[in-house]
């Protein structure tokens, strides 16, 4: 079993800059997509970047110019670099894992491992 953890979420202005970070413990595997999703209050949870196991990186298109996903694959870290953000980034930010996957998948339910989530409040 894989434990992730979130770090770095918090309350910024408009316009202002988070890097979240997520940690992975336990057994892993060489190929793999891990992901950053986020949710709303009353909202769906939705995919907004993804990274592979190659260093291979997607984003969904509101968040393209402004966030960068990246991982210290010594450190077992992944982390989502937000700069530009805007009030209607405001959600609870999950990192999740698709494990021995060949390439990353967008859909929430490929997902084996999630962690807790961070807050992201922008106002």
């Amino acid at each position: 079993h894989v434990q992730l953890v979130e770090s770095g979420g918090g309350s910024v202005q408009a316009g202002g800059s988070l890097r979240l970070s997520c940690a992975a413990s336990g057994t892993t595997y060489s190929r793999y997509c891990m992901g950053w999703f986020r949710q709303a209050p009353g909202a769906a949870r939705e995919g907004v970047a993804w990274i592979y196991s190659t260093g291979s990186t997607t984003y969904v298109d509101s968040v393209k110019g402004r966030f960068t996903i990246s991982e210290a694959n010594a450190e077992r870290t992944v982390y989502l670099q937000m700069n530009d953000l805007q009030p209607e980034d405001t959600a609870m930010y999950f990192c999740a894992a698709d494990w021995r996957t060949y390439y990353c998948r967008r859909g929430v339910s490929y997902y084996n491992d999630w962690g807790r989530g961070t807050q992201v409040t922008v106002s």
